[in-house]
């Protein structure tokens, strides 16, 4: 009886080893910075946004200023003028608004640079990883620098740095 015990659990523990799952890391931001058209697209995506910042910037501080003006002027002015005046004071914070939706928006210039110039990349290290996954047997591989919940992880299962031999880059 003990022998069918024990042959039935080491049975089991056999099992449960041959079902075992192989997984990974990676750190995306760790593999982006190694890679110097990563480097360069970020490099122009903050310009950009500075630029476009600025731009903004400029026409709600023109809308300010006009509000001010208006305010320091609203007691000498007829009640036409100062209907004109709050129209054009609207339709400026109105013209930032929709000068900010352009550029930061979901459709903006922005989103469409990181289509651009980001969007390749990431989909090269995707391919990078789902060939390195299959080489190797991965189920699953998770992505360090994305994943909050992760409070420790060995080095040794961390294969940011294949990804990058893979992509062309070395160390």
């Amino acid at each position: 009886m003990r022998k069918s015990v024990l042959l039935i659990m080491m049975l089991f523990a056999v099992s449960m080893a041959a079902n075992a799952q192989k997984f990974a890391l990676i750190d995306t931001e760790y593999i982006m910075k190694n890679i110097p058209a990563a480097q360069s697209a970020n490099e122009q995506m903050q310009e950009a946004t500075k630029k476009y910042q600025s731009e903004v910037e400029a026409l709600a501080k023109e809308a300010q200023k006009m509000f001010q003006d208006y305010q320091a002027k609203s007691s000498t002015l007829s009640a036409a003028q100062k209907t004109k005046t709050e129209d054009a004071i609207v339709a400026k914070e109105k013209a930032a608004a929709e000068l900010k939706r352009n550029y930061f928006g979901p459709e903006g210039e922005l989103a469409k640079m990181r289509d651009k110039l980001i969007t390749p990349i990431q989909d090269d290290i995707y391919e990078a990883v789902k060939a390195i996954s299959q080489q190797h047997g991965y189920d699953l591989i998770i992505d360090r620098a994305s994943a909050t919940g992760i409070i420790f992880a060995n080095p040794r299962i961390d294969i940011s740095d294949e990804i990058l031999r893979k992509l062309g880059y070395s160390n």
